[in-house]
């Protein structure tokens, strides 16, 4: 289960990497939920769903999609409660808290148990709840589950994206300078094997993951 230091240290990256992004962001009120739609949408994609062709399901590319809609969830919690503060946390970890309670969601006039739908109706679903501007963390739970990903691989990876993306910003990324093919590699396969050999129960994991970023950028 998600612990309460781990929900406060990703709802601080998430409020940063929007301040970063646009300083007005909270007086902006981007449509975030929107986001977590085409993201779903996306890691159906990778999931397959067309019956009239052969497709095979990409995990690690359906977790990616996890965690960038995970960053949307945060933002919404954030703009809805506050980015700094608590009740935003205390909110997340309420509804973190239930989602082992909570197997049943009502929607447009219809009862959904989770255990009986496949990952692509949990993701059909978690679209529709966007749209309709509901945030459902016992849908994204459901499908973390079925993705094979836990609360603790969510926190590693999203840390790990989160340090990423800011160290993009600090390096050029929105000026079009940033270096993404570093040796003939992407930037994310540098940060997977980062996140790998790094402890993320320690204090710091945030702040050596992007130290041993920085250490690996061509510069």
């Amino acid at each position: 289960m998600l612990s309460r230091d781990q929900a406060a240290t990703m709802l601080t990256l998430q409020a940063s990497m929007n301040a970063k992004v646009d300083p007005e962001w909270k007086a902006a009120r981007y449509p975030y939920l929107r986001a977590v739609a085409i993201e779903g949408a996306e890691a159906i994609e990778h999931h397959g769903w067309k019956w009239w062709k052969k497709q095979d399901k990409d995990l690690a590319q359906l977790q990616m999609e996890l965690i960038d809609i995970w960053h949307f969830i945060l933002s919404e919690i954030l703009l809805r409660h506050g980015p700094h503060a608590d009740t935003s946390l205390d909110r997340l970890m309420v509804d973190v808290q239930g989602t082992e309670s909570r197997l049943q969601i009502e929607f447009d006039g219809k009862t959904y148990t989770l255990e009986e739908l496949d990952l692509v109706s949990k993701l059909e679903l978690l679209i529709a709840l966007s749209v309709a501007r509901r945030i459902e963390i016992a849908v994204f739970a459901a499908i973390m589950q079925d993705c094979e990903l836990s609360w603790t691989g969510l926190f590693c990876q999203y840390v790990g994206k989160n340090v990423l993306n800011m160290f993009r910003q600090d390096n050029g990324y929105k000026e079009g300078t940033y270096q993404k093919i570093w040796g003939g590699r992407e930037d994310n396969e540098y940060l997977v094997e980062i996140i790998t050999i790094l402890d993320p129960a320690q204090p710091g994991f945030k702040d050596e993951v992007y130290a041993a970023l920085a250490a690996a950028y061509p510069a």
